[in-house]
């Protein structure tokens, strides 16, 4: 595979994550947050599944993880459910358009939580990337925080939980097969989902029904599916071009709101959805190209 087609496969792949904001916004006519995020991390272990067992005997182990996995992956399954469960009631009160950008906000809050957690300093475009991000966010509120929905805090929650799973992820990850680190937090994230859902919302089998396309589509092609089709792209290109090509994800999901929801923005939106989107951008780029100078 050329570096042309590898970077086309993560633009699709952006467009997919993308996509998925819609589904998750038009589950929530029929199904419950909560009970929506389990059932479609079901969806997405039994999609990973098969290919987990290809991966188990290809390398001669065990499928299931051991005694201190299970430990890790637990926290890791946790913090993934957490996260996206989050974003899930958000998208109750906020816009998909909302939702897309300020989930990416866990680019910039990755770096800030590795120093509360480890004490590991970041590249300093952190900084100034986070005060931009702020700032965007405060434009997203027409100039006030108390401006922001419930559901832009949700998401900003989210944000910032997908951002201590980024970090746990790579102190945990180790050894571990990444199909089975993959189908294992699924699973988990779904068992979760329905025993909370089971307690705080209302379940029924006619609720599944009614939002399977959206299950499916969350699960599946933008969980299992767009997963692994980055898995395979990023092989093939470099790592910042990666970034800007998944980072579209923010935008698609912006595209198709507007295309499908008839959702719209004025231009204080729009100025704070750029910010927003070159902080994103600064904190994945600016430390890789300073990297490859010396290289150069």
């Amino acid at each position: 595979m050329n570096r042309a087609s590898a970077n086309l496969l993560l633009l699709i792949t952006g467009a997919i994550w993308g996509g998925g904001f819609i589904a998750q916004a038009t589950a929530m006519d029929s199904i419950g947050p909560v009970l929506f995020t389990g059932i479609r991390f079901l969806a997405a272990a039994l999609a990973v599944l098969p290919f987990a067992i290809i991966e188990a005997r290809r390398a001669g182990a065990p499928l299931l993880p051991d005694g201190g996995q299970w430990a890790r992956f637990a926290l890791l399954g946790s913090l993934l459910f957490s996260s996206l469960a989050a974003q899930q009631i958000g998208l109750l009160t906020t816009s998909v358009t909302n939702s897309g950008f300020l989930t990416g906000l866990y680019v910039v809050l990755t770096p800030v939580i590795g120093v509360a957690l480890w004490r590991f300093w970041p590249h300093p475009v952190v900084w100034p990337a986070a005060l931009m991000a702020l700032a965007g966010i405060a434009l997203l509120s027409d100039g006030a925080f108390t401006g922001l929905s419930r559901g832009d805090w949700w998401t900003i929650l989210c944000a910032a939980l997908w951002a201590c799973h980024v970090q746990f992820l790579g102190r945990f990850v180790g050894n571990a097969r990444p199909l089975q680190l993959a189908c294992s937090q699924f699973f988990i994230c779904g068992i979760l989902g329905i025993a909370i859902a089971s307690a705080v919302e209302t379940v029924a089998w006619s609720m599944i029904t009614a939002s399977a396309t959206e299950i499916l589509f969350a699960g599946v092609i933008s969980g299992g599916l767009a997963f692994t089709i980055q898995a395979i792209a990023q092989r093939h290109t470099t790592a910042p071009q990666a970034a800007i090509f998944m980072s579209s994800e923010a935008l698609f999901a912006a595209l198709f709101g507007a295309l499908f929801l008839g959702e719209r923005m004025g231009a204080t939106g729009l100025a704070g959805c750029a910010l927003i989107f070159v902080a994103m951008l600064s904190v994945e780029l600016i430390p890789m190209m300073r990297r490859q100078r010396p290289a150069a």
